[in-house]
């Protein structure tokens, strides 16, 4: 998996999402042969209302929480199941050739290209990687109690939290505070 698509399926999981990466489409060849045409960078779903809680100050007793809400730039809903079907660039984000999404009734299905730079697009839905980065960088501020005693096992956020660790631990050295965590 590149990195590109790490970081925008741990986007997606911390946003409520269920993610698939680098899903394969088979094509049926004459003669009874098949090949990998292309693959789905991510497939995303969530269902309605998905969400998570984070425990409050002194959660364990009074048993305060918080509800977490996705990010807006999603244009989630809680009316019916929300399915993504992503392309992933570390460039431009821009559709390849053919790509679209039509379903009559059922989940809502959104197209959406993931990238460095991007226009918004009629067709389909533009967010960029550097905004990605920020919603991560303003969650893990406001969240940090919590989030620096998880352990994170997805790849894409457990760099963004060791980067932060690291950040926060040199802040401290200059400013005379020692190691810290």
């Amino acid at each position: 998996m590149d990195s590109a698509v790490a970081l925008v399926e741990a986007y997606l999981h911390a946003n409520g999402y269920f993610t698939v990466t680098e899903y394969p489409i088979i094509e049926a060849l004459d003669g009874g042969a098949y090949r990998v045409a292309t693959d789905i960078d991510v497939m995303a779903i969530r269902l309605p209302k998905a969400g998570r809680l984070i425990p409050g100050r002194g959660a364990r007793r009074s048993k305060k929480r918080a509800v977490f809400e996705p990010d807006p730039v999603l244009r989630t809903t809680d009316r019916s199941v929300d399915l993504l079907i992503g392309e992933v660039k570390e460039g431009q984000a821009i559709l390849n050739e053919g790509a679209r999404a039509r379903l009559d009734g059922g989940p809502r299905v959104r197209v959406v290209a993931f990238g460095s730079s991007g226009t918004p697009r009629r067709s389909y839905h533009v967010i960029t990687l550097g905004h990605i980065l920020e919603f991560f960088h303003e969650s893990i501020e406001q969240h940090w109690g919590i989030m620096n005693q998880a352990h994170f096992k997805h790849p894409g956020m457990s760099y963004l939290m060791l980067q932060e660790k690291i950040r926060r631990r040199e802040e401290r050295k200059k400013k005379g505070g020692g190691r810290g965590r």
